[in-house]
């Protein structure tokens, strides 16, 4: 999880202080998900699904409502995606230098149902799920039930943000450390 230290400084006016911020996040969330995907792309059709085995990753964080502000005003109001209404997210993408690219999400709801308002009560601000672009959600999530005998938290690929097609798979490190991984569909 990032430390507050590392959230502020995304807020910061300075941007290389926001740029070393989202680095130190982004590489923090590759270490995550790192152990588990390396395992997925020995299957060589999982392998071809990921961008023949290079694939685009997002680290994706949530913040409480204030810090989503504060965030979005210092990276210069960049556009708010298109979320499904039925999901409880506000959200918008950050990119960087060498490929770090990061997706802060808060609630809609705060103290709701929802999954971010859940997130946030549980474990405060800090890396939430780990984004996976592939050709094909509906053929990876048949491959990760088949052949690593993984559950989809959704029974069908659903909607995302931007038009998108998205799944989640609540994925177990080596460690026993869980990671939610979300596989993206553009």
């Amino acid at each position: 999880m990032p430390d507050d230290s590392l959230i502020l400084k995304l807020a910061s006016a300075g941007p290389s202080a926001r740029e070393s911020a989202a680095a130190e996040i982004f590489a923090r969330g590759r270490a995550l998900a790192e152990p588990i995907v390396a395992d997925w792309l020995k299957d060589s059709d999982l392998h071809a699904n990921f961008n023949a085995g290079n694939p685009q990753m997002t680290v994706g964080f949530a913040v409480f409502p204030e810090t989503f502000g504060e965030i979005r005003a210092a990276n210069g109001n960049p556009r708010l995606a298109d979320v499904p209404p039925d999901q409880d997210a506000i959200e918008f993408e950050l990119h960087f230098a060498g490929g770090v690219q990061i997706d802060v999400l808060t609630t809609k709801t705060p103290g709701g149902p929802g999954a971010i308002a859940r997130f946030l009560e549980k474990f405060g601000e800090g890396i939430q799920q780990i984004e996976f672009d592939v050709k094909s959600v509906d053929e990876a999530a048949e491959i990760l039930r088949s052949r690593f005998n993984l559950a989809a938290l959704y029974p069908a690929t659903r909607s995302g943000a931007d038009g998108t097609r998205v799944n989640f798979f609540l994925a177990s490190r080596p460690d026993g450390r869980k990671v939610l991984i979300e596989l993206v569909e553009k």
